[in-house]
């Protein structure tokens, strides 16, 4: 096939424009697009290569001719249209949640199983963005030592909450710096009980609580990793934590392995590993920031030392664009892995 006619559901978010900077930028071999997002964006323009296009209602007769989807507006949006898409013909790659624990659906990130697509049915999901990133710098060292505990703190930019977080962080810290009043709307999310200042501030809360305390981004964390690395009882526990920046990523990940590996090894590991790059020289201050990692679609690890607390303990600091490799990339990635 020449080239593969590509739709983007989804496609005035965040995520959605960065699917079209990444798919030009990697030289996808994109024939045709249909951009589809909700009613209320309806024949807005976008430009591609220098081409508008007419952005469409999403709906299930939208994907006729379509060859690859790429989903990012929603898990309700995904459950309604996923399956016509497939229907249709088209192979989805989804971002959303809607089914990344369906044991039907490969939950995919390139470096670590590829192999996994081999099962799809027509639809592929894409993991949480936080859980790419971890189970990039893991897998490593999981074929060189074993892991056998992980413990995880993660420090998320606003960007994971979308674009009108993002406005409210600039809006905030405006505010606070002219001592005005603080509108607090988007933060841990729309609509819940009590909404807090992200501005200035941290706010120990992603999605709704669940069970035992956790909320659904830490449980995604914890059951997607066992999924995309097949430790289906891999012990793991993760605190999730929105910050006050606008993007990027950063997790403090604790590892206890089955087998001795030095800091000097496990940046050679790493180092060895596509799709990583160790920066991790404490004597220069040189560790990864979500200022470094911005328009980036490596993983970036530092800060790789020993935990001496446990046996075979190693502490590491990883940092990755949450729009690019938690989002977009990934995902576009997944496609490059179909067409091969």
């Amino acid at each position: 096939m020449s080239g593969y006619n590509v739709a983007i559901v989804g496609v005035t978010g965040m995520v959605g424009q960065t699917f079209i900077q990444v798919l030009q930028e990697r030289r996808f071999p994109a024939k045709g697009w249909k951009l589809l997002a909700s009613s209320r964006s309806v024949d807005k323009k976008i430009d591609i290569g220098g081409v508008p296009h007419l952005v469409e209602e999403a709906v299930p007769a939208s994907f006729q001719g379509v060859d690859i989807a790429f989903f990012s507006a929603g898990g309700a949006i995904s459950e309604q249209l996923a399956h016509e898409a497939v229907k249709c013909g088209a192979v989805v790659v989804d971002n959303s949640s809607a089914f990344r624990m369906d044991p039907q659906v490969p939950l995919v990130v390139p470096e670590v199983n590829p192999e996994a697509i081999k099962g799809h049915n027509g639809l592929i999901a894409n993991p949480n963005c936080s859980t790419i990133q971890m189970v990039v710098a893991l897998d490593p060292l999981h074929k060189a030592a074993g892991i056998k505990r992980v413990v995880a703190a993660t420090y998320q930019s606003v960007s994971g909450a979308g674009k009108e977080a993002v406005d409210e962080l600039l809006a905030q810290s405006e505010a606070v710096l002219n001592n005005k009043e603080v509108v607090k709307e988007r933060i841990p999310y729309k609509g819940a009980k009590r909404n807090h200042q992200i501005a200035f501030n941290m706010v120990p809360h992603i999605d709704v609580f669940d069970e035992d305390d956790y909320t659904k981004e830490e449980l995604k964390m914890i059951v997607e990793t066992r999924k995309i690395m097949g430790i289906p009882d891999l012990p793991i526990t993760v605190t999730t934590v929105r910050v006050p920046s606008l993007n990027g990523h950063s997790e403090a990940i604790n590892v206890e392995l089955n087998s001795p590996l030095s800091p000097q090894e496990a940046r050679r590991v790493l180092s060895g590993t596509p799709g990583i790059i160790v920066m991790d020289n404490p004597g220069e201050l040189l560790y990864p920031m979500p200022v470094q990692t911005e328009g980036k679609d490596e993983v970036f690890v530092g800060r790789i030392r020993i935990d001496r607390s446990v046996p075979h303990g190693l502490n590491m600091w990883v940092v990755a664009d949450n729009i690019r490799k938690g989002a977009a990339t990934n995902s576009i990635q997944i496609a490059e892995l179909l067409i091969k």
